[in-house]
């Protein structure tokens, strides 16, 4: 096998394996056999494009239609056509399952089920990055500018997937492929040279630094890249693990709880559910909201984005409804009756969005009765949701940076309301009942077990409530996965453990198998409440809740998630005591002056337990931390001083190396070691050295090359004749004059101003003499193994006389 197709075959092994990085994002990695299968194909027709050989350009143009045909014939009928025609199906019907699968990466939690339109998206990003990293490293023969697209391949999965227990793995598989590419083709640009003997010749090493080197082993260049490459990947995965951490200390973020004024960079949401959990885990806590209300139960007021009402097995989704004008005043909410609408009351709220929340659905209370806002909004009766209108091509209103007022009605259902409650409408009861064929059977069982003995749908949903939060032995978790698939509930009702997500999605999905409309609501919990009355509502406060449907009362909120600082409504408890408040007192903001602590009561049998559960027995006094606990340990500050050194002193070394050792040259007043300065101070302005030649030719040589100006390649020249002395003047004779380190200085000096501004700041900063390090280390390296096996031998040779006697 040639140089070139070695190449190749390299080429496609590193896309590959960066390609693995990938298989965290979904649950199947089918995708991947597919991906290297067509990678194959495309390195093979570009392989024997280069062997016709057609122009670079024809080459990949060649690469791209093969594979734009091997695509279309794999995905072929994974979409209902609307066209007829190649052109249409390219254009059109794979137009429309890429767009699919742009969708399905808004929709899906990771790691999400491999659908068509996602596969479609795994298998042509490899491609294209396999395309980009050929055309690189074989078609311009410049393997190192192929990093760039693997890098990126690798980027892009790593920052979708956050990491985990297995990214080390996929960092090491991703960098093994690309340093042995990086070998291949630095095997086959030597390989053109003839063959590879050795490395530097016997004894070079060891002359510039005093190292007495015997007889040096030749050793091939590729083996020391070898070498470099697993030392590199070695640090690389080692290095992190020593090194203090970003999370938090003197240079992380801020920890957890402290707020963040909302700045750097916009927090993307359209679907909500896509970010959810992400938020919960959130290390900088950004406010998101800032509002004022006048409404006397601010811990009751959720601010709601949007309902999700159509659930399929797999996930809840909002479904799509015709959009209409924003009206003044909204219609009545559905299934509002006028005994509680006339017992509720209006309360208004001034919202004001933050600069870095990018939202294309409009936070506000449920349920509004008018907004005033501007821009450009649209509403949805169904779901009463504000959502920004299209403004361009891609580009939607969003509700970054707006200020609006929302006014809503505060409602307030009684539990004799609630159980009394007519059966719904049966449309209601038709659309908002609908469960997948797929749902595992254990989800309506235990529904049923639950309920067991209830008569209304609303001691059902009661019931239920208190299952999750109570009684049921759940434990809120949000590193829990969210999990995808018709056996998500299922898992979740056998592992009792998950997030808000989980609560809500399960909770509406066993109201629908007992025949209670329920959906899914998402937006944020009311917030913390400031000392000037503002209430901040960050990331952390992102929240899903069921909704279930009473005639009468129209969707009501259930709480089933049992998270401490969660408000259960008053008219989802079974028994509320009259003494517990209706809403917990806010806390108040961090950069408020703290009274002195009342002591905690202690905890009497008073309390029920599910309110204990719940977290409504009152809430006992923070600990505060000691004042220094705040400050970096002593640890912390030396290793990160330690790492500024590191970075600031390494790009020096090379400058104090090379000028240690031009101070110790020119010390000793030896001519030998002076010309050997000279030789390295042209070499590090690109004048490489020409051992073969004699002192007066390698002088003519440097100043030729150098262009030197008379008075410096005059000291050169001086240099050269006392070389020229130094070798052939008879025994005893004085061959060093006192200008030899001023010559010398000013033939470095002449050789720098002659070159240009990057050649003067590499021969500083990398000098290219630098590589004597290198064969002074393989001289040592080869005399000590040498030394060792010659050892070895003596020992071996003395062993069998020693037995006979």
């Amino acid at each position: 096998m040639s140089g070139r197709a070695k190449l190749t075959v390299f080429a496609a092994l590193a896309t590959l394996l960066t390609a693995w990085s990938l298989s965290p994002l979904v649950e199947s990695q089918a995708w991947l056999l597919q991906a290297a299968l067509l990678l194959a194909v495309q390195s093979a027709v570009g392989a024997g494009a280069r062997r016709v050989p057609l122009a670079r350009s024809l080459t990949v143009g060649a690469q791209l239609l093969v594979s734009l045909l091997l695509l279309a014939l794999l995905f072929a009928g994974k979409v209902e056509s609307t066209g007829s025609g190649p052109l249409a199906y390219l254009v059109t019907d794979f137009g429309s399952l890429f767009a699919q699968g742009v969708h399905d990466v808004g929709e899906y939690a990771i790691p999400a089920p491999l659908t068509d339109g996602i596969q479609l998206l795994l298998v042509s990003g490899v491609l294209l990055i396999g395309l980009l990293v050929d055309l690189l490293a074989v078609t311009a023969r410049t393997a190192a500018a192929a990093g760039l697209p693997l890098l990126a391949l690798y980027s892009v999965a790593a920052g979708l997937s956050g990491g985990g227990e297995a990214s080390w793995f996929s960092f090491l598989l991703a960098g093994g492929g690309y340093l042995v590419l990086l070998l291949s083709e630095g095997r086959d640009r030597l390989a053109q040279w003839g063959r590879v003997f050795g490395s530097a010749p016997r004894g070079r090493g060891a002359a510039d630094s005093g190292i007495s080197s015997g007889n040096v082993r030749a050793t091939a260049p590729v083996r020391f890249g070898r070498r470099i490459g697993a030392m590199a990947l070695g640090l690389a995965l080692a290095v992190p693990a020593v090194l203090p951490a970003l999370d938090d200390g003197l240079l992380g973020g801020p920890k957890d709880g402290e707020g963040a004024s909302g700045s750097g960079g916009t927090i993307s949401a359209v679907n909500p559910l896509v970010s959810l959990q992400s938020n919960l885990n959130a290390q900088d806590n950004r406010v998101v909201l800032r509002y004022r209300t006048d409404s006397p139960q601010q811990g009751d007021q959720y601010l709601r984005i949007l309902a999700l009402d159509e659930f399929n097995g797999s996930k809840w989704e909002a479904s799509g409804r015709a959009l209409t004008d924003v009206p003044q005043q909204m219609p009545v909410p559905p299934g509002l009756g006028d005994q509680v609408r006339l017992g509720s009351s209006e309360v208004t709220t001034n919202i004001t969005a933050s600069d870095g929340y990018n939202q294309r659905y409009l936070p506000m209370p449920y349920p509004a009765t008018a907004v005033e806002i501007g821009g450009k909004w649209r509403f949805e009766p169904v779901g009463r949701t504000l959502v920004g209108d299209q403004l361009g091509r891609d580009k939607y209103q969003t509700v970054q940076g707006a200020e609006y007022k929302v006014r809503s009605l505060l409602l307030k259902p009684t539990a004799q309301q609630l159980q009394k409650a007519p059966a719904p409408d049966p449309a209601i009861r038709e659309e908002y009942t609908k469960v997948p064929g797929n749902l595992p059977p254990v989800v309506a069982e235990t529904a049923r077990q639950v309920t067991q003995g209830t008569k209304d749908d609303y001691s059902r949903a009661v019931k239920l409530q208190d299952f999750f939060a109570v009684s049921g032995g759940f434990r809120y978790d949000t590193q829990t996965s969210s999990g995808t698939g018709p056996q998500a509930v299922a898992r979740f009702l056998a592992d009792k453990e998950g997030f808000c997500i989980h609560f809500a999605f399960s909770m509406a999905a066993m109201s629908r198998t007992l025949g209670i409309p329920a959906r899914v609501a998402v937006g944020f919990t009311p917030g913390e409440k400031q000392q000037d009355g503002v209430v901040n509502v960050s990331m952390r406060d992102a929240h899903a809740w069921p909704e279930l449907y009473f005639q009468g009362v129209g969707w009501t909120r259930f709480e089933p998630t049992p998270r401490s600082g969660l408000n259960v409504p008053d008219y989802s408890r079974a028994q509320a005591p009259t003494a517990q408040p209706s809403a917990p007192a806010p806390l108040p903001s961090q950069g408020a002056v703290q009274p002195a602590p009342a002591p905690a009561p202690s905890v009497s049998a008073e309390c029920p337990p599910a309110l204990k559960k719940l977290g409504e027995c009152g809430a006992t006094a923070p600990q505060q931390s000691a004042a220094g606990d705040d400050w970096p340990s002593v640890a912390t500050v030396l290793g990160w001083a330690a790492v500024v050194v590191a970075v600031l002193g390494l790009p020096l070394l090379p400058l104090l190396w090379r000028s240690r050792l031009r101070a110790r040259r020119l010390g000793t007043g030896e001519v030998l070691a002076a010309w050997r300065e000279v030789g390295d101070a042209a070499w590090d302005v690109g004048v490489a050295p020409d051992e073969a030649l004699s002192p007066r030719r390698a002088a003519d040589r440097v100043v030729d090359l150098g262009r030197l100006e008379p008075d410096a390649a005059a000291a050169v020249h001086r240099v050269a004749g006392a070389v020229e002395r130094a070798l052939y003047a008879p025994p005893g004779a004085e061959v060093a004059y006192a200008g030899l380190a001023d010559d010398v200085r000013a033939a470095r000096a002449g050789l720098l101003a002659a070159a240009g501004r990057p050649a003067r700041l590499r021969a500083l900063l990398l000098p290219r003499s630098a590589a004597r390090i290198s064969w002074a280390v393989t001289a040592r390296r080869s005399a000590l193994a040498a030394a060792a096996s010659a050892r070895l031998t003596a020992v071996r040779l003395r062993l069998p006389l020693r037995s006979r006697g």
